[in-house]
């Protein structure tokens, strides 16, 4: 028997939404990583000064090393395994029944590569980051001259 929330979603339609915000969600945090990066590289050349703000710098390369350290750790991303486990509430497979938008997401941040590829790639981004802290330093802390 299919049961609404709200009278008129579905819950599997609600449960395809939810994964769809965790799709999102992990579009966006690749996002802030990749382009992270190439505004930091970008805003050097064009003297952005918001590329030296501290806070930004930590958590860019918090959020890349939290990839790496889980990919050397041979864990399974938590944003991929939430949206899988939604997509099953919603009788959905990761990669079928995908709307226009999902299809295309899932298409970009899904790669059929090996894992140690992926090592590699994360190693390399993670290592440009680390390089990027000493050719485009950030400011210093608060206090501190």
């Amino acid at each position: 028997m299919r049961y609404y929330i709200l009278g008129w979603l579905s819950a599997e339609r609600w449960w395809a939404l939810l994964a769809d915000l965790v799709l999102a969600v992990h579009l966006a945090f690749v996002g802030f990583i990749v382009c992270g990066l190439l505004l930091i590289a970008v805003g050097r050349l064009c003297g952005w000064r918001w590329v030296h703000r501290r806070r930004f710098r930590q958590v860019h390369a918090a959020a890349m090393a939290f990839v790496l350290a889980e990919t050397l750790l041979g864990m399974v991303c938590p944003l991929t395994e939430w949206e899988a486990a939604l997509r099953a509430r919603a009788g959905q497979h990761l990669y079928g029944d995908a709307t226009f938008m999902q299809y295309w997401l899932q298409r970009w941040l899904y790669w059929d590569w090996s894992p140690g590829v992926f090592m590699a790639v994360y190693a390399g981004v993670f290592a440009a980051i680390v390089i990027g802290w000493f050719a485009v330093p950030p400011n210093p802390p608060r206090g501190v001259k």
